[in-house]
């Protein structure tokens, strides 16, 4: 009893040790791409979102966690915009109607995702890919617009400016900006009273962007685009979910200190289970299962004839094995390798007859070598088991 509570004390001391040691150690950066507005790791949207009262003095922002259909299903709203940054989007067809009559009614929809789903390739013929170069992590990207100096290029960095659009019909869409190699990413389709923007590289608002001044600077002159929308609804739905969704432990979990409260709760009571449950009994001793010694049989028998390099031998019984193997599956008499059985071998096992011929012909030759090299017995086995993998 004395041993198993010194044994406690040490486990417990260790335990709260290694917790603080957690607890003090420098947190790693997380890279994690999340477009949250709460998020304020490198890719999440918190200083976007915080600031963007500056770009809009006079507009109302509203975070918004509802599927498109829901969130615009007010046909009276006019003179807004819905913004959206995320990874990607996947429109049902009711939300894309929704989409379209929205804009046509006057009002802006901004959209900057990697992948924009189905619809906006099938409805709009556009498509993203990107130019991914390890070596160089910089990108320059810029606008057209004469009045945003189209010779500013914006430098970037962590391939923040990759992603391109590869398909764009251009006599619908608007070219507003573009990267160094004269692709675009940044565009504008007319619906209506109101218009549609895309932009490809979501990573260009994200905090690390904007941290830096020509990435906070592209920022603005984008959403700029927006004019002065009086109400602005902004997409949390495709980074979030809905509003109600989740678990009460998520609330412990995203908090580092009642996260650790609950795994030390969790331990706590793990140790109480392991000293309650201890065994009062004799030991029941285990009896090991007979040992299965057919694999080690088969590693001898290889070796012997390893050893021996008795490569005629061998190739003799792997013949033998498989023209077994063929009469005992396919009915055919083995007697007389000739094109005769080829044919019927071919057409029986349901394997090409260019291979058969191929296998037969090299069976022949090897069954007729008073010697056989090493690299011909390995031909013949690569050969006799393509023809299992093929006839399986």
């Amino acid at each position: 009893m004395r041993s198993l509570k010194i044994y406690l004390i040490v486990t417990i001391s260790l335990f709260v040790l290694y917790i603080v040691v957690q607890l003090n150690k420098p947190k790693p950066t997380n890279w994690k791409e999340t477009y949250i507005n709460t998020d304020k790791i490198p890719f999440g949207t918190f200083i976007l979102y915080d600031r963007a009262k500056d770009i809009f003095p006079k507009s109302q922002i509203h975070a918004v966690r509802e599927p498109v259909y829901n969130t615009l299903a007010d046909t009276t709203l006019k003179n807004t915009a819905y913004v959206l940054i995320g990874g990607g989007i996947e429109l049902s067809k009711p939300d894309y109607e929704r989409l379209t009559a929205y804009i046509k009614a006057g009002n802006d929809v901004f959209i900057a995702v990697e992948n924009f789903g189905t619809l906006f390739r099938k409805n709009l013929k556009i498509a993203t890919d990107n130019k991914y170069d390890i070596a160089n992590n910089d990108e320059l990207v810029g606008f057209v617009n004469p009045a945003l100096d189209p010779e500013k290029k914006y430098r970037v960095d962590r391939q923040a400016g990759n992603m391109y659009f590869s398909q764009l019909d251009t006599a619908r869409a608007l070219l507003l900006g573009q990267n160094t190699q004269h692709k675009a990413n940044f565009v504008r389709f007319k619906f209506g009273k109101g218009s549609l923007y895309l932009i490809s590289n979501p990573k260009l608002f994200s905090n690390y962007s904007l941290l830096k001044t020509q990435g906070a600077e592209y920022s603005a002159y984008a959403l700029s685009y927006l004019n002065s929308p009086k109400q602005i609804l902004w997409d949390e739905y495709y980074t979030q979910g809905t509003a109600n969704e989740g678990s009460p432990m998520k609330v412990f979990l995203t908090n580092a200190e009642l996260r650790w409260a609950y795994y030390i709760t969790l331990g706590s009571l793990l140790l109480f289970v392991l000293y309650e449950v201890k065994r009062r009994q004799r030991i029941i001793p285990v009896i090991e299962p007979l040992k299965n010694s057919t694999v080690d049989f088969i590693n001898v028998v290889g070796q012997v004839y390893y050893e021996q390099r008795d490569n005629q031998n061998i190739a003799h019984k792997k013949i033998l094995y498989f023209l077994t193997h063929v009469r005992d599956r396919y009915l055919i008499k083995t007697n007389k390798l000739d094109n005769e059985f080829v044919n019927t071998f071919a057409a029986k096992s349901g394997i090409e007859l260019n291979f058969v011929r191929d296998m037969v012909n090299y069976i022949n030759y090897i069954a007729h070598q008073s010697q056989v090299s090493d690299s011909e017995l390995i031909e013949l086995n690569k050969l006799i088991e393509k023809f299992y993998t093929l006839s399986v």
